[in-house]
């Protein structure tokens, strides 16, 4: 009876994890930069992030993947950028990724709808540092008002914009990612993670089985999510150059559906529909769990997969390099087999996964949430 109670208050706090489980961006592609899509009630979300504020900062073994991978692009660049913005979603655990001038790093400018968030990166900054760990470059907390499309930012006054798991919450995708463009000086880089359609499928089926069940219908409580086709959309309808998306999917293992909703909440991830349910109601919070279970529990554990779409892009620049025009070509492909595909099979590699943009194994331990990319 204590394990259901706890079940159906867990579940009915989070009412809305279900609604963070898929659909996509609608009329994504007919919309325009600056165009209002009222789906999320801003300052709600930003409640929700002041409230996971109050979650002290510690190692989360999904949010630390993302924002590894996401970071790791930068590697792969061979110049520095001395002024950055970290916009919102995992502002904190990017900002300590930047720590001791990585990528030639010398300012960083943090912007988040949540006050809260603020303090708490900057808390962790300052001990971090005092403790010991690598220096934190100095840091401009910026409160970007809730429900608000504006950007705080000056346009051209940055060389690097980095957004980790936020702009799924975002009403105007494609405006807001033209105002980062705009803020970037000329080949500046604008690097996003943030959530596709897949992530959470399973609870997402776990809930529609469950309402069809006990309610004969499924009610809208579902939040849409960019499917993998929408990034590249977005990238060139925002300006930017040289676009590139890759997916990944993480599964992260729980101990129950309790877990899955308590990680859910610490991270910000309570519904904000414009048009949702107040609560779940208990029935269907307690057949949404055991259809969760029943369904997809392996080794004492469920899983949740969390598919991460990555978008880099490049404003602008005229020594940027440029598609070569069509029917250029000096080569053919008939040519190019002949001289690598003749006398030989062609080597194929695979990883046993789910990941398309990089390979990872698994972190966490214990009772604690596991991931594996």
């Amino acid at each position: 009876m204590l394990a259901q109670r706890a079940l159906l208050v867990a579940l009915q706090r989070c009412s809305g994890a279900a609604g963070f489980a898929t659909g996509t961006l609608p009329a994504l592609q007919q919309a325009t930069p600056g165009a209002q899509h009222e789906l999320f009630d801003g300052p709600l979300k930003a409640l929700h992030r002041d409230r996971a504020s109050r979650t002290p900062l510690s190692p989360d073994p999904l949010v630390d993947t993302v924002a590894e991978r996401l970071l790791d692009r930068l590697e792969d660049c061979r110049r520095s950028f001395e002024r950055a913005v970290v916009l919102g979603g995992s502002g904190a655990q990017v900002a300590a990724r930047l720590a001791g001038g990585r990528a030639g790093i010398q300012e960083v400018i943090h912007v988040d709808t949540s006050e809260a968030m603020l303090q708490r990166a900057r808390s962790h900054a300052e001990t971090s540092t005092s403790g010991g760990g690598k220096p934190h470059a100095p840091t401009t907390y910026v409160h970007w008002r809730p429900g608000s499309e504006v950007l705080p930012l000056e346009p051209g006054s940055v060389d690097l914009v980095i957004s980790c798991l936020g702009l799924h919450w975002v009403n105007d995708v494609p405006g807001v990612m033209a105002q980062c463009r705009h803020a970037l000086k000329p080949d500046g880089l604008f690097l996003a993670a943030m959530y596709g359609g897949h992530t959470l499928q399973e609870l997402r089926i776990a809930c529609t089985i469950a309402q069809q069940e006990r309610e004969g219908g499924v009610s809208p409580r579902v939040s849409p999510l960019a499917q993998v086709r929408d990034a590249g959309n977005l990238l060139t309808r925002a300006g930017l150059t040289i676009p590139a998306v890759d997916v990944d999917e993480i599964q992260v293992h729980y101990r129950d559906a309790v877990q899955l909703v308590e990680h859910l909440r610490s991270m910000g991830e309570s519904s904000a529909l414009l048009k949702r349910r107040q609560e779940l109601p208990r029935s269907v919070a307690l057949a949404a769990a055991a259809a969760y279970a029943g369904l997809f529990a392996e080794d004492g554990s469920i899983p949740a997969t969390f598919e991460v779409i990555f978008m880099t892009g490049w404003a602008p620049h005229p020594d940027q390099q440029r598609p070569a025009q069509r029917g250029s070509a000096t080569v053919s492909f008939e040519d190019l087999v002949k001289d690598f595909g003749e006398g030989g099979q062609g080597a194929s590699s695979g990883t046993e996964g789910t990941s398309s943009g990089g390979s990872g194994g698994s972190t966490g331990g214990g009772s604690s949430p596991s991931a594996a990319g």
